[in-house]
């Protein structure tokens, strides 16, 4: 009788191992192989990893402004993040909503397609500033991207808002007011959002 119960212990032992070898087998495989779980990162963490992967200092030279540059386009940056101003000209495309002064500038990575235009103008007060706002927000069609409030030392002094080309899904545009300056900047979805989300005004 001992001997049969320790051949009978000797065999469930040997059952448990099986039986804890398979489910360790299997979670293995389920881990790894199908579905996969363990090798799927969470869409936040892969997203994050995305955003932190893009360069973030400039590669190329920025252009030097005029000499006779006025404070508003003195204030425009170098650079934001690796896009780098590689040009600065006096424009009127907004001469129908008469800004003191209006400029558009070009920011560039040094890659082809990677260019985000802006174009930037003053008004003499906040009230003006904010008609052409809605203007050019009225005159958006695509799709919306982002919107908010653009804010000063925790003081709202404007408003923004990025939407698609309804042309073409990949690229967008973005206005935003930061008290009596309107700022307008185009080009890829992906830079103009990386561009925005930087910009120090």
């Amino acid at each position: 009788m001992p001997n049969n119960a320790h051949s009978s212990s000797h065999r469930k032992l040997i059952v448990v191992i099986i039986v804890a070898a398979v489910v360790l087998v299997l979670a293995l495989l389920s881990a790894f192989v199908w579905p996969g779980w363990a090798l799927v990162k969470p869409q936040s963490q892969q997203s994050q990893q995305q955003q932190t992967s893009q360069p973030t200092e400039p590669s190329i030279e920025a252009t030097a402004l005029p000499s006779d540059a006025t404070q508003l386009l003195k204030a425009m940056p170098d650079s934001v993040l690796n896009f780098v101003r590689t040009k600065a000209d006096a424009s009127n495309t907004w001469k129908e909503a008469s800004p003191l002064e209006e400029y558009t500038l070009t920011y560039s990575t040094g890659e082809t397609g990677e260019d985000v235009t802006l174009v930037v103008a003053q008004w003499s007060d906040a009230d003006d500033a904010t008609s052409q706002y809605k203007a050019l927000s009225k005159a958006m069609s695509g799709k919306e991207l982002s919107s908010g409030a653009v804010k000063v030392k925790g003081e709202e002094t404007g408003q923004y808002l990025i939407k698609s080309d309804d042309k073409d899904d990949d690229n967008a545009t973005a206005v935003w007011r930061n008290d009596t300056v309107v700022f307008q900047a185009s080009g890829s979805q992906t830079c103009v959002q990386r561009f925005v989300e930087k910009f120090p005004l």
